[in-house]
């Protein structure tokens, strides 16, 4: 049994499609839309692609004229590249243009400390054109509490997946452990990965931004809610 110890990110987008999340992603994906088709705008920035479907969706939707997707995770990038969008493995600090609309799907923003969501939502302001728009969800401390503490396992022909996660201190850690078969043997990755609580007034006050809309999301079925979906606006600038 070979053991490698990959990219968390890389590790996370081996998985993705064991975890549920495409299942749970249109109902998360309609708060977006419904907004989404309320304003007029010619760009549109998704950052944390992943594998591009939410880009597919949106594009789809509403055919908007230049669209674009950044990710981390080479393997994400490629794979929303073979979907046949404009993707990219960058920082979103280090990309060039503005754009009027951008978002960050499925609690992006949970992955970054508080050090790294100041930088992150500064940046977002800098690729926001005036009047542009930033769209985001992030998970409630109830989400983080009831819905994603505690351990998974699930399966498929050529993987087993073990997830062991904790909730402490505003912090969610998560062991991640995948086997793959190749040939007639298993090789082990395993990784770490770590998401922090939020709350709607600390993104707001980071981002210099106006909050336009929040709402509350139930995707569980759960009787408080898991997400909160968030519209921060960059102002325009008077002239003279």
């Amino acid at each position: 049994m070979e053991t490698n110890l990959s990219d968390p990110l890389d590790l996370y987008a081996k998985v993705e499609d064991l975890l549920g999340v495409k299942e749970a992603a249109p109902s998360l994906y309609a708060h977006y839309l419904l907004f989404l088709n309320t304003i007029g705008f010619d760009s549109f920035l998704d950052v944390g692609c992943g594998s591009g479907d939410f880009l597919r969706q949106m594009q789809g939707a509403l055919d908007i004229p230049r669209v674009k997707g950044i990710d981390l995770s080479p393997l994400m990038v490629v794979r929303t590249q073979e979907q046949g969008y404009d993707a990219e493995c960058i920082d979103l600090c280090m990309l060039s243009g503005k754009y009027d609309v951008v978002t960050a799907v499925f609690d992006m923003l949970n992955y970054l400390d508080a050090a790294q969501l100041q930088r992150f939502l500064s940046c977002v302001k800098t690729h926001l054109n005036e009047g542009g728009v930033f769209l985001c969800d992030i998970n409630t401390l109830f989400g983080f509490e009831n819905v994603a503490v505690g351990s998974f396992i699930v399966d498929d022909d050529s993987r087993f997946l073990t997830v062991d996660s904790d909730f402490e201190e505003g912090e969610y850690i998560s062991e991640f452990t995948l086997f793959e078969k190749e040939d007639e043997c298993f090789k082990k990755s395993q990784e770490t990965i770590r998401q922090y609580y939020h709350d709607v007034e600390d993104i707001v006050s980071l981002s210099g931004l106006e909050c336009v809309q929040s709402d509350e999301v139930h995707l569980y079925g759960l009787e408080e809610a898991d997400k909160m979906f968030l519209v921060l606006k960059k102002q325009v600038v008077p002239q003279g």
